[in-house]
């Protein structure tokens, strides 16, 4: 029996890899679109008897660059019908996958509203940017290509998307009440974006990831050296609440991880460190985001 859970699949016909006609549930990745099926049996991600929030495809104008962009945005239950100020998570997906991920087969609505039910959350708007800025894949140019793109994304991110949902949504927009998380690729761009502007971001969180090494290295040390003015900045530690970490023993990123989480503790950083089963796969990350979620923005 297959597990509860979202999984993605197709059908290889001649050759041709296609969707399944007969399911409208797709969910699209990088290079293309997948059927989605979901088992159901999980209390963490089923589609249960509570509340709902709204996921809305939102598209902005990317003057960093230029040209229209889209992400995805979840409000919380009732968020329509409330003048209240809700907190914020910028939540980043991997390499594989784009801004449609983390609400088809990351499940991230349905996760939010059962945690929000139980109490175990407090209602959030989670805003999933698209985090590639161009054509990607693996192959001989993917150190070149993906350092340009995280370049690129985090102008996009600081001049373009964090602008955009701070006009548009009734959001407090302070230390306190702004989280930012991301898995892989994501979970890079996270620390890439919040270690220089640490004062920005109450609570860091980061999933099968870490600062990618070269040449065989667990972690960057070029990185290390560029951000060392931010990592060494007591002040602007002084309102982060959390720094999150969370990888499968069988991920391939462990090692990344680890000796980032060391790195990080070797500067003053405070981390939480677990690990879970598995490897780098969707199951992990959908539990990530259950735990990672009830961490946020409390008294």
């Amino acid at each position: 029996p297959v597990g509860p859970g979202a999984y993605r699949y197709t059908f290889s016909i001649d050759g041709v890899t296609v969707v399944d006609p007969a399911n409208a549930a797709t969910s699209e990745t990088n290079s293309g679109v997948q059927s989605l099926v979901v088992v159901p049996g999980s209390d963490v991600m089923d589609a249960r008897d509570v509340p709902h929030g709204a996921v809305a495809e939102v598209f902005y104008q990317s003057k960093s660059l230029g040209r229209l962009r889209r992400m995805h945005v979840y409000t919380p239950p009732g968020y329509e019908r409330s003048e209240e100020q809700y907190p914020v998570l910028y939540l980043l997906h991997g390499a594989f996958d784009c801004d449609d991920a983390w609400t088809t087969v990351g499940r991230a609505g349905f996760i939010l509203d059962n945690l929000i039910a139980a109490g175990k959350a407090k209602p959030m708007v989670v805003v999933m940017p698209a985090g590639h800025t161009g054509p990607f894949q693996f192959g001989p140019s993917f150190g070149a290509d993906l350092g340009k793109q995280i370049g690129e994304f985090a102008s996009d991110f600081l001049m373009d998307i964090k602008p955009y949902i701070e006009s548009h949504y009734r959001i407090e927009a302070d230390q306190a009440h702004r989280a930012i998380a991301g898995l892989s690729m994501g979970g890079l761009q996270t620390l890439n974006i919040a270690i220089p502007y640490l004062a920005d971001y109450g609570y860091i969180g980061v999933f099968s990831s870490g600062i990618f090494g070269r040449q065989g290295a667990a972690t960057d040390t070029a990185w290390e050296e560029r951000n060392k003015g931010a990592l060494d900045n007591a002040e602007a530690k002084q309102g982060l609440r959390l720094v999150w970490f969370s990888t499968g023993k069988d991920d391939f990123l462990l090692r990344t991880s680890t000796a980032t989480v060391d790195m990080l503790r070797k500067h003053g950083f405070e981390v939480t460190y677990e690990e879970s089963e598995g490897g780098h796969t969707w199951a992990n990350w959908r539990d990530y985001l259950a735990k990672f979620a009830p961490l946020l923005f409390g008294d």
